[in-house]
Parts: C-alpha cells; sequence; structure tokens
C-alpha cells in the first residue's frame, strides 16, 4: 500500500493537493499542524501536514477521451446535415415547366441510427463524468454533527450549526473540542426563544390563559400545575387569585380530574359547554387575578373540531394567551406539523410536557427555532405542582447527551433565566 504526506499553509489547500496529486484514491488518515522554513529555527511558519494511503482501484476505469467524445458529436451531426445533391429526392416540377428542388429529408432508418448514436453518446458521457470528490471533514465538524443527531435534531438545524462552524473557525481553532462545544452549546441555547408574560396594564384583569394541544399530551395535568403555582405563589410567584374553566366534557373523566384538583387547591372549578357559556363565566369571574382554561384534546387532523376549539379560544377575548402543549416524546417533523396545524389559534408560546420521558430534545429545539416560538413552561413528570417550570435555555441544555457542558460559563450567559419552582418554593 502506498502512503503520503502533503504540506500547504492551510487545510482547504493541504486537501487540494492531495486530490490533485492523487485524485480519488487518495484517503486522508491524519492531519497536524507543524513548523518549517525560517532560518536557524526562526521566522518560521506553520503549515498543516496531512497523511493517507492510496487505496486500491476496484476495476479499472473505461478511458474515453473528450477527443473520442467530440468526434461522436461531429458523426453525429453529420448524420442530420441535408443529404448530397445525388442523394436528394428527385426534383418536383415546377409550374411552368421548371424544376423545384425538394429539402433532403431522412427516411425512418436515417432517424433510427440518429437516436442510437445520441444514445450512446449519452452512454459515453455518463461513464466519463467522475463524481466530485467529497472535501475531508474536519473531524470536531464530523463528531458535532453526530452529536446533533444523536439528540434528535433535524437535517436543517444541523446544517446551519455545521456552516457556523466552517465559517467561524479557523483550523487551529476547530482542534480544540472544549471550545467548539462551548460555542454549539451557546447557539443552540441562543435558538431557544423562552417566553415571559409582560406587565399588565392598570385596569387589565383578569390574565387569561388557554392551552390547547393533541390529545395525550397532558394538557389538563399542566392546567391544574399552573393553578397550583400561581395560586400559592411558588418558585417567586406572586399569590393569586386563580379560576380553572374546563370545556373538555366530551373525554371520560375529563371533568371529575379538573374538578378534584381544584377541590385540593381550593381554586374555584367551572365547566362550560357553549361559547355563550364561556363567555358569561368569564364575565362573571372578572374580579380574578387569573382564568386557566382547559381546552378539549383534538387531532391535528381534525379540520372540524379544531376549528370548534376555536371558536371556544376566540371567546376568551384578544387579549387572552394562547399556549400549546406538545409532548417532548413527538418527533420533530410530527412536532412541526402540529405546530403549522394550530397556527390559526395565533399561540404565543408552547408548554413542551413529558421531558421526563426522553432523553432526547433536539426534536423540540429544531422545531421551536424552525418555527420561530418561544417556550413557556417545560413538565418533568405528573406530582402536581412540582413537576412544573418555566422553560430555560439552560435547563435543555444540560440533558444533551454526548456534550460535556461548561455549567458555570451556561449559568452566567442564561442568568435569571427558567428558575424551576419547587414545592417548597425554592430554585434548584
Amino acid at each position: 500500500m502506498q502512503y503520503f504526506t502533503e504540506q500547504a499553509s492551510s487545510h482547504r489547500e493541504a486537501i487540494d493537493v492531495v486530490k490533485s496529486k492523487y485524485g480519488e484514491q487518495a484517503q486522508i488518515l491524519t492531519h497536524r499542524m507543524v513548523r518549517a522554513g525560517g532560518i536557524l529555527g526562526l521566522f518560521q511558519r506553520e503549515f498543516v501536514e496531512v497523511s493517507g494511503y492510496l487505496k486500491p482501484r476496484s476495476a479499472p476505469v473505461r478511458p474515453a477521451a473528450a477527443s473520442s467524445l467530440e468526434e461522436e458529436k461531429r458523426r453525429i451531426l453529420e448524420l442530420v446535415k441535408p443529404a448530397s445533391p445525388s442523394a436528394q429526392r428527385p426534383a418536383a416540377k415546377a409550374p411552368g415547366g421548371g424544376e423545384q428542388e425538394t429539402a433532403a429529408k431522412p427516411d425512418d432508418r436515417g432517424y433510427e441510427k440518429i437516436l442510437a448514436e445520441l444514445r450512446d453518446l449519452r452512454t459515453a458521457v455518463a461513464s466519463t463524468r467522475e463524481a466530485a470528490p467529497e472535501s475531508e471533514e474536519h473531524t470536531n465538524i464530523a463528531r458535532v454533527d453526530e452529536l446533533l443527531a444523536a439528540n434528535d435534531f433535524s437535517e436543517a438545524y444541523r446544517r446551519q450549526i455545521v456552516a457556523r462552524l466552517r465559517r467561524d473557525f479557523t483550523l487551529e481553532a476547530l482542534g480544540d473540542w472544549d471550545g467548539v462545544q462551548d460555542r454549539v452549546l451557546e447557539w443552540i441555547g441562543d435558538s431557544i426563544e423562552t417566553w415571559r408574560e409582560g406587565p399588565a396594564a392598570p385596569g387589565q384583569k383578569p390574565r387569561i390563559l388557554a392551552l390547547v394541544g393533541p390529545t395525550g399530551v397532558g394538557k389538563t395535568t399542566s392546567i391544574a400545575k399552573l393553578a397550583a403555582i400561581f395560586k400559592v405563589g411558588m418558585g417567586g410567584e406572586k399569590p393569586r387569585s386563580v379560576r380553572l374553566v374546563t370545556i373538555d366534557n366530551y373525554r371520560i373523566g375529563a371533568r371529575q380530574q379538573i374538578e378534584t384538583y381544584g377541590e385540593i387547591m381550593e381554586v374555584p372549578v367551572s365547566s362550560v359547554e357553549t361559547v355563550d357559556e364561556l363567555r358569561k363565566t368569564l364575565a362573571f369571574h372578572a374580579d380574578a387575578d387569573l382564568i386557566l382554561v382547559d381546552t378539549i384534546g383534538k387531532s391535528p387532523r381534525d379540520a372540524v373540531k379544531l376549528a370548534e376549539v376555536q371558536r371556544f379560544v376566540s371567546a376568551c377575548g384578544p387579549r387572552a394567551e394562547v399556549h400549546l402543549a406538545l409532548s417532548a416524546t413527538t418527533k420533530a417533523s410530527d412536532m412541526a406539523e402540529i405546530m403549522r396545524q394550530f397556527e390559526p389559534f395565533a399561540y404565543r408560546a408552547v408548554v413542551l410536557t413529558k421531558l421526563d420521558e426522553t432523553d432526547r430534545i433536539g426534536n423540540a429545539v429544531s422545531a421551536l427555532a424552525e418555527k420561530g416560538k418561544a417556550l413557556s413552561y417545560l413538565t418533568t413528570g405528573q406530582r402536581v405542582p412540582q413537576d412544573i417550570e418555566r422553560a430555560s435555555p439552560l435547563r435543555l441544555l444540560m440533558r444533551l447527551e454526548g456534550f460535556s457542558p461548561d455549567r458555570p460559563r451556561l449559568e452566567r450567559r442564561y442568568q435569571g433565566e427558567g428558575k424551576a419552582p419547587t414545592a417548597e418554593g425554592e430554585v434548584p
């Protein structure tokens, strides 16, 4: 087996040198920075040195010179030229006794021959077309891409990260894995937008928050958790007077479930079946600080039922905050489709549920970033009210597998975002 070592002033130039010298057979194994040149050890320059081997040819490549292809083209063009005068059709008699020439026209056998020649030419061109050699990717760029894929980030999201690495990092900087992953984690964290309620204007009371989403994502449990933390004032929240309203009278046991939560937390619960009842109930509770509305869980593909839910949500008024509940166990493509189907609800943020049921969060980060949506809350279990917290980039970054996050660095960057309420009202 033949080995090689080449030097150049940059990684890209080194790859080009190898490809130009050894062609497709070249397989690069290692690259490193070396210093060379200068006088008596002074004024040395840095070079990139790449080493590798030449893999044996698996089969001989059929030569097809460019001149042969040109010859084929000329031959085909000759076939379609007008035939010689002697081969032309007999001249037709022109009015007045003269003759008029008719244009030569190949017969059917001539056309078949032309088509056959064109097919042969196309085959020859295809056999000589060589695939462009793929440029060798830096080891740490490939490593980042593999980790992103393992964490279920979408292909589009991964391409953006890889493109930024190629653009923003020098070859020497790419060799520092800790520096690379620190920057990548910051890019991921910065792509996670978190939602915060704005200050209420004087006289704007009550605040209405409606939770929508597909079936089975845990909307009712999430509503109960929110009612608890706002009623008690956990995690630094100011205690408020809270009311619960449910329009989920279709699911078996749904009404009993929310009423049970209400009794335990001493939060009044109202159940409505029509849009008019909802409007009257909201008006009746106008003295409350916060009204939480639990909606019907419907498939995002059921347009008729979604329209029904939307009528209820619209009845909450233009100031109502609509949040979309999504399960963290949903794959990225389905998550993006659900978000698209619920766009008519004009939801302001996403509540990510069931975070305890998966070790992968790239699907959610990718879908949110690509749709430009913010995260409001995260739920991490069934316990009420403990298993809920405000969304935080830090919380999600610490769940990434394969990376080694510098937590103090990330805490400084995302300080104060998404502190998680606990049963004792402390922040872990």
